[in-house]
């Protein structure tokens, strides 16, 4: 088909391809996945073709323009957004889709199936030995930050230092005695649908934590007691405004005071009233005032985090730092659990009295953070 056949846009392009995905179509098991995956990242290189390069007919695309996307990929992955093996996901996804145009007569060829345009892509990385970390590392690191937790219970500091490092301790229990991923913790930039894990997804009463897990659906993860515990601690001191408050949320305060302002003009505020709201009050305590829920911590911003606190605590191996992967390290039960429950009747949440009451504490002052087991200033701290 050339140009002066009827014209194709790329977005009705991925519409289709999109909607054949989701209703399941000869190329394999699980498409309708498939087409959750893809839609965001598909969406996102439409938008990125029109902006970068003023594509948005479909037989306008060249292997230039592919290769330039490549190319893309790799430079976020240089600047650590994007690892090697997910710049690639992404760039086959794409490669998948001119597949599909391809074999349904729109495209005479796949423009991104060329080695000119996949070698601008990041070489894959090789795992480091280190990333997983062996239990007596982990110990370390989560011994470390529970003993800074119960320091500053002790000592009485202020509220904020308690928060910070009761933060802290519950980043890490949940990181390494639960299945629950990063991307599913924390905010995955440039996904809209991993926007980081809130209170309300907390059931403290079933002792589950819902996140948005691989497969693109809901999934219920189980929170064994010492993921539960420093969890329900942290919450008790952080005193959540409302239950879309995020778990994390950033501790970058232009990040915050973006969110406070959009959120005010939305409520119709005008852009005087909100200056002087400004005058007399940081965004962090605008956004308490007003519940107002900051956003979440981003992953790269949580590994900045435990980058950090590994430094803190002395824990090095061949200079790396402990990851959120690392962190978690091997969890085959509570894996083979969310696999089981994801393909079967959702977990039943417990009734909002129900949650109320599993989260009540004694005082902070008298906090007991138990025996079992300032970020770095960065927008994502």
């Amino acid at each position: 088909m050339t140009e002066s056949d009827t014209d194709v846009a790329v977005v009705d392009a991925v519409d289709a391809y999109l909607q054949r995905k989701a209703v399941g179509d000869p190329d394999g098991a699980g498409a309708g996945t498939y087409a959750s995956n893809a839609e965001s990242i598909l969406r996102r290189w439409a938008d990125w073709l029109e902006r970068e390069h003023g594509i948005s007919s479909l037989f306008s695309l060249r292997v230039e323009h592919m290769r330039a996307y490549a190319t893309e990929l790799r430079a976020r992955s240089d600047r650590g957004e994007y690892t090697a093996s997910t710049a690639g996901t992404y760039y086959a996804v794409v490669r998948a889709f001119c597949s599909w145009c391809v074999r349904g007569g729109i495209l005479e060829s796949n423009p991104a199936a060329t080695d000119e345009a996949e070698s601008a892509l990041p070489a894959a990385e090789k795992r480091p030995e280190s990333e997983f970390w062996t239990a007596t590392q982990r110990r370390r690191l989560e011994t470390a930050v529970r003993e800074h937790a119960l320091e500053a219970a002790t000592d009485l500091r202020d509220r904020d230092e308690r928060c910070n490092r009761l933060r802290e301790y519950a980043m890490v229990a949940l990181l390494a005695h639960s299945s629950v991923r990063g991307s599913e913790l924390f905010r995955v930039p440039d996904d809209e649908r991993r926007a980081g894990a809130t209170w309300e997804d907390v059931d403290f009463y079933t002792g589950t934590i819902r996140v948005l897990g691989k497969s693109q659906r809901l999934e219920d993860v189980p929170l064994p007691a010492p993921a539960r515990t420093p969890l329900r601690r942290y919450r008790v001191v952080l005193d959540p405004p409302s239950n879309d408050w995020p778990l994390f949320p950033t501790r970058h305060a232009p990040s915050i005071a973006r969110r406070v302002k959009t959120v005010l003009a939305d409520r119709g505020h005008t852009d005087r009233e909100i200056d002087a709201l400004f005058a007399d009050a940081t965004a962090s305590q605008l956004a308490r005032e007003r519940s107002i829920a900051p956003p979440t911590i981003t992953t790269e911003g949580a590994r900045s985090v435990l980058k950090r606190l590994c430094k803190e605590a002395d824990i090095d191996v061949d200079g790396d730092y402990l990851t959120p992967r690392g962190v978690r390290g091997d969890h085959d039960e509570t894996d083979r659990y969310r696999r089981e429950a994801t393909a079967s009747k959702p977990v039943l949440r417990a009734s909002v009295l129900e949650q109320a009451l599993a989260v009540r504490e004694p005082h902070p002052s008298i906090i007991d953070v138990g025996s079992s087991g300032s970020d770095d200033g960065s927008e994502d701290g």
